[in-house]
């Protein structure tokens, strides 16, 4: 009798441990899964992000003719050895874009050498772009831009080369947690997932210090160079997507190290209640 009693109680309590530890794991397994989706979010934009040319852009008046010094600003804004001043100059002009690979610049498409003499309501334009090479990616930024014996402004030089470099090791982070997020699937254990919420806790970091630098770099280049009275400028959606990536990144952080760390906790605590 009293042998079966006990041993009721033992099937009840097993019993309603499996159902805990069931309820636990659906639970640690959803947060995982969120986990998983916000990372795929973030890492989607970063790299639209950083493969995009519309991090800031200008808006000025479309200039419809094309004299003399348009057609040589075009050419030095498109040629290698242009310096910070010069393309900076073009871009406000022409309706320019900037990103972290690319300054872009749009232009009427049909030139001519005079002014038409009726305006039409619309005119074909088109979009010219030319790319940063390393060399310009680390190149020093002087105190007076464009001016070589101005000597060599360090805060704008190094935030413009965080700026182009710490997106690139925000999205290797996350990639680099990706792989040992699948470790930990294939092995069945959530434990490892620890690594993949620091991994993208340090990526968001990473993310939130790119867009920092680039603030700043802009307000910075901004005091510099006015900008013309007709001339207006914002942050365009490719600044959105890596502002929107870093919270999604911390998110996504903060789920995989819940996960992993109350996992391990409940884990013990049923060893040792097993134990006892």
């Amino acid at each position: 009798m009293g042998g079966d009693r006990l041993e009721n109680k033992t099937s009840v309590s097993v019993a309603s441990w499996s159902s805990l530890n069931a309820r636990m794991d659906n639970r640690f397994a959803t947060a995982f899964v969120i986990g998983c989706v916000l990372s795929l979010i973030s890492t989607i934009y970063m790299a639209a992000s950083i493969g995009t040319d519309f991090w800031y852009e200008y808006r000025s008046p479309i200039q419809e003719n094309s004299s003399d010094s348009n057609k040589i600003a075009w050419e030095d804004f498109l040629g290698d050895e242009a310096d910070e001043k010069t393309y900076n100059d073009v871009l406000f002009r022409y309706n320019g874009s900037l990103g972290l690979w690319r300054r872009c610049i749009t232009i009427p498409k049909n030139t001519h050498w005079y002014t038409p003499p009726e305006r039409t309501e619309s005119f074909d334009v088109v979009t010219k772009c030319m790319s940063f090479t390393l060399n310009e990616q680390f190149m020093e930024k002087y105190v007076d831009p464009g001016n070589h014996n101005s000597g060599i402004d360090l805060l704008r030089t190094y935030l413009w080369r965080c700026q182009f470099l710490l997106p690139f090791v925000s999205l290797g982070l996350m990639c680099f947690g990706a792989l040992i997020g699948l470790c930990a699937c294939i092995c069945r254990s959530l434990y490892p997932t620890i690594a993949t919420g620091i991994l993208h806790l340090l990526a968001g970091l990473c993310t939130l210090g790119s867009v920092s630098c680039y603030v700043a770099g802009i307000e910075l280049l901004h005091q510099k160079v006015e900008l013309p009275k007709d001339v207006s400028g914002e942050f365009g959606w490719s600044f959105c997507l890596a502002c929107v990536s870093a919270p999604l990144q911390f998110m996504a952080s903060a789920l995989f190290i819940w996960a992993a760390h109350t996992n391990r906790k409940e884990y013990t605590l049923m060893k040792a209640y097993r134990v006892a």
